[in-house]
């Protein structure tokens, strides 16, 4: 899946799933645009890229801005003169019990989560209009958005949330060549989840395949939905989960 001469946003991609999507769209040819609120983790980030081989250009900020999203998307159509991938990837999960969730948190998960997609989409998706060429817009939701999960309901209709946009979008996008699909992942092994000792032991006892995601994993099923190999595939949603959402055992 060559992407060659392509250029790509992707959101919160300072670590983890975000980082390994830009490295090997990257890797792939493409020239990123690798987003994260931490301006540190955006430029190591891109340094290990280009360390790698790869085109990538740090845009930190906070990608749920709206003044900020319109700049990093002009900055990409301005640089290369084109924009042909969005993954809004970023994303933020706050626990909490549901009788005493507090309104600060709610605001954040969907302002995050739901607002800095809803209006990403609508500015990539302006300059993808202008091309004859189109786009592709990627979502990454989450297993929560299919199957209860304690303590994440406001998370968890955030992400569902996301997958009704892109299932609405079809109707306003598709005649512009622009197609649009999210990603579910499941229990997935990054920096961050392996903070916690018990992470790797847990989800391999509750996954079905035996063990939690790799972010290669995600980020496969990711490169093929932007892929020139998946144009005539909108509003799907790929769950990259090992079975769990089968089943659904939870770790609690």
């Amino acid at each position: 899946m060559s992407f060659k001469n392509k250029t790509a946003i992707v959101t919160g991609a300072g670590q983890g799933i975000g980082f390994e999507m830009c490295r090997q769209l990257a890797l792939e040819r493409a020239h990123v645009f690798l987003n994260d609120i931490d301006a540190a983790f955006a430029e190591d980030a891109a340094k290990q890229i280009n360390q790698q081989g790869g085109t990538c250009t740090a845009l930190a900020g906070d990608s749920s801005n709206i003044s900020f999203i319109k700049e990093m998307v002009e900055a990409a159509r301005r640089q290369t003169g084109h924009l042909d991938i969005v993954i809004a990837n970023a994303g933020i999960t706050l626990f909490g019990d549901f009788f005493a969730y507090p309104p600060e948190s709610f605001n954040r998960v969907m302002q995050v989560n739901l607002a800095g997609t809803f209006f990403l989409a609508q500015a990539a998706a302006a300059v993808m209009k202008a091309q004859a060429t189109g786009g592709s817009l990627l979502f990454t939701s989450s297993v929560t958005g299919h199957q209860a999960h304690k303590n994440l309901a406001a998370y968890g209709m955030s992400k569902a949330a996301l997958e009704m946009l892109a299932k609405n979008l079809v109707i306003e996008l598709s005649p512009f060549k622009i197609n649009v699909n999210a990603i579910a992942p499941g229990a997935t092994l990054t920096r961050r989840t392996m903070e916690d000792p018990t992470y790797t032991e847990t989800w391999s006892r509750l996954t079905p395949m035996g063990s939690p995601a790799t972010v290669a994993d995600i980020t496969n099923t990711a490169l093929f939905l932007v892929s020139d190999k998946a144009k005539h595939i909108t509003r799907q949603t790929l769950i990259v989960d090992g079975g769990w959402t089968s089943i659904s055992p939870s770790p609690y």
